[in-house]
């Protein structure tokens, strides 16, 4: 089966080109992409920056940086999903549980259920949600 490569268009936010967000692979530098969002003037500018690297109809994924105290205020996702910390320290909360997640760990939520992210320290998260 031959899929098709999908694109995103450069922004204004991230001149630098158009990049391919869905093939059938790809690679991604993390330590890269974690540098690119941390130089960008949104992070300059916001409690966070985040990127998409992957979206395909079954699945996505985005790197998220947060200052310290930075809040994702509670909000539900459809799909199950799975946060796992690069950097840092992040508190994730549930209405049954509260718990602490640190580099090198990974925390995995099925979908339908509120939750909220707080950085404790500036922190950095890798995001997949699988629909």
């Amino acid at each position: 089966m031959l899929m098709e490569e999908k694109f995103i268009e450069a922004t204004v936010n991230r001149p630098e080109g158009d990049r391919a967000i869905d093939s059938t692979h790809l690679l991604f530098d993390l330590p890269s992409l974690i540098q690119q969002i941390k130089t960008e003037d949104a992070w300059q500018k916001n409690d966070r920056n985040a990127i998409t690297i992957f979206k395909t109809s079954g699945m996505r994924i985005v790197l998220v940086a947060m200052h310290a105290h930075a809040e994702m205020q509670t909000h539900t996702t459809d799909g199950n999903l799975s946060v796992q910390v690069l950097e840092g320290m992040i508190q994730f909360k549930t209405p049954d549980a509260s718990l602490v997640i640190n580099k090198g760990q990974l925390v995995t939520l099925h979908g339908g259920i509120a939750h909220s992210v707080l950085a404790s320290e500036e922190s950095v998260f890798m995001l997949t949600i699988a629909q």
